[in-house]
């Protein structure tokens, strides 16, 4: 079979082929590092991230217990059914508005405050398996983009190690992530709280550890890999210095920037891209725009 048979000749495919053939020859594997943002590059993201929904759903639960909690936004939207007021938090992040997003990172911190990491896996493991996508009509576990499955697959194939560096939560990642996409949970960087020991347990707590987004995401790989990747692969400015690290050391490299441009197959939107696209000419990362170079997007 042909390499990345879900990708559609063009720019795109023939440059990860030519790094890839490259790289072979040129980089030894211990230094071929890959490193892939998760919501919008990985899997769908749209009308809300993944998460928001687990969130949504405890959080609707926590408003049904006290109702006095419906003050406060992010239960009132929860109760409401309106994921798109949480969408729109992250997006006023990645545009340098982090005034929702302070009022919504409370309420998550105290979700699951208190679980044993065993049970928040599970409870994880629990949504996935009844969860579907709100407008796609499939288990979220089937909107993972075949494309970039594919291409995962490729560079594993070619020697790569690939990681998740992620704004999401890791450890809500990790209970999905080797099935979907062959990255195993020790290889998930992402947001987390503390952790506390407990009588034998490790226990989730409502205090904030990292938000493994922007400039902390080079951070957070460095600190878990040791290696600058030399291959990245993200499709929002939250995902901008994570190319940028990935461009900037001596080896070759190649930073691939998803870009949502099919409303009939997934969806079409730039914002919370903005400053990513326009960067990409000047600093000469490959777009990947599902119209363009997907044959098809999910299997």
């Amino acid at each position: 079979m042909a390499a990345l048979p879900s990708w559609r000749d063009g720019p795109a495919k023939s440059a990860i082929l030519s790094f890839v053939d490259r790289v072979t020859r040129e980089v030894s594997p211990a230094e071929r590092v890959a490193v892939f943002d998760n919501d919008g590059t990985l899997w769908c993201e749209k009308p809300a991230y993944v998460q928001l929904d687990f969130l949504a759903r405890r959080l609707s639960e926590q408003a049904a217990a006290d109702p006095s909690l419906l003050d406060n936004p992010p239960y009132r939207a929860a109760v409401s059914g309106d994921l798109r007021w949480f969408a729109d938090a992250v997006t006023k992040h990645y545009r340098g508005d982090d005034s929702d997003l302070k009022v919504l990172a409370a309420a998550i911190l105290s979700a699951y405050a208190g679980l044993a990491v065993e049970e928040h896996a599970a409870r994880v493991r629990a949504f996935f398996a009844e969860a579907t996508h709100p407008t796609l009509c499939r288990p979220y576990t089937a909107c993972g983009y075949a494309p970039m499955v594919e291409l995962l697959a490729h560079l594993a194939a070619h020697g790569f190690t690939n990681y998740i560096a992620s704004g999401g939560g890791r450890d809500f990642m990790r209970p999905v992530t080797e099935a979907m996409y062959g990255i195993p949970p020790e290889r998930v960087i992402g947001s987390s709280v503390g952790l506390d020991f407990v009588d034998g347990q490790l226990r989730t707590t409502a205090t904030p550890e990292v938000l493994a987004d922007g400039p902390v995401k080079p951070v957070r790989i460095w600190g878990r890999t040791g290696r600058r990747p030399i291959f990245a692969a993200g499709n929002s400015n939250g995902d901008i210095e994570m190319l940028q690290f990935t461009d900037a050391g001596p080896l070759p490299s190649l930073s691939l920037l998803v870009r949502h441009d099919d409303a009939a197959r997934e969806f079409d939107y730039t914002a919370g891209a903005e400053r990513a696209l326009d960067l990409a000419d000047s600093q000469g990362w490959t777009i990947a725009g599902i119209q363009r170079d997907w044959a098809r997007v999910f299997d």
